[in-house]
């Protein structure tokens, strides 16, 4: 009989450290899904979809981004429209400048159900990075439609206006005590819109009485705003940008603080 307790004691010990490992696994392996419907672009010359993207490997796509989120633990993917069915196999949705009239023929707007469908997986414990643009470069119309009930709303505005390699114009250097700056002093921002703010919804980083940055908890979830697609591969690294910018490291933080804020 003792020899019974002593094989059981020590099944239920590894059961129990399998648990362990399984629960860390799971919550290292973060899927994040960036969106590739409501931003649809297509290379004029070549056809093929760009503009922030993972697999667009120019300056204008977002594969360093997802390089770095590849080396915190996390998957990414690409996702079209975003439905209940597809929201519930990832725990990040990145949606990256709507996309306008004058961008496609045929714009995909965040519609209702659209709305009805991020609402409700956000409240449930998912993340929501929304990077939005400037004026006239992003549909702000419907992409506010979603963003109310957060707390937020772009407005139709440029900010940070930028000529040639004046970088300078862009540098925002009074940066707050939030872990999206932790380690930075100085990040480039190239012509952004502001964000209106109501109900819970903070500022993560205002100039002049201006939102530039924001968040909001929702149910579960967690919504990150910013009214620019700010991290994209020119960007983000020295290729362009003297080498006082510090968009990498705040990269990594945002990259960070995102993975951290999955509830689910």
């Amino acid at each position: 009989m003792k020899n019974h307790k002593h094989y059981l004691h020590q099944f239920l010990l590894l059961l129990f450290l399998f648990a362990c490992i399984s629960s860390q696994n799971s919550s290292a392996q973060r899927i994040v899904g960036l969106d590739n419907w409501f931003n649809r672009e297509t290379n004029a010359t070549t056809g093929q979809p760009f503009h922030y993207l993972w697999t667009d490997t120019e300056w204008s796509g977002y594969s360093r981004w997802g390089d770095i989120f590849k080396a915190k633990g996390a998957s990414i993917t690409t996702i079209e429209k975003p439905t209940a069915s597809v929201l519930k196999t990832i725990d990040i949705y990145i949606i990256v400048d709507p996309d306008t009239a004058s961008e496609s023929k045929a714009p995909n707007y965040i519609m209702n159900d659209d709305i009805k469908a991020v609402k409700k997986w956000v409240k449930k414990g998912g993340v929501l990075a929304v990077l939005a643009n400037d004026a006239p470069n992003c549909e702000f119309t419907h992409l506010n439609q979603l963003m109310k009930d957060f707390g937020m709303a772009f407005n139709h505005v440029t900010l940070h206006p930028v000529t040639g390699t004046q970088f300078e114009t862009g540098a925002s250097t009074n940066l707050p005590d939030h872990p999206l700056f932790r380690g930075v002093s100085k990040i480039y921002i190239k012509e952004i819109s502001d964000i209106r703010l109501s109900g819970n919804a903070r500022a993560i980083l205002s100039e002049n009485g201006k939102v530039l940055i924001a968040e909001s908890s929702f149910g579960k979830g967690y919504v990150f705003a910013i009214g620019d697609p700010w991290i994209y591969n020119e960007y983000i690294d020295h290729d362009r940008l003297p080498e006082s910018f510090q968009n990498r490291k705040a990269a990594e933080n945002l990259t960070e603080w995102l993975l951290s804020k999955v509830n689910k």
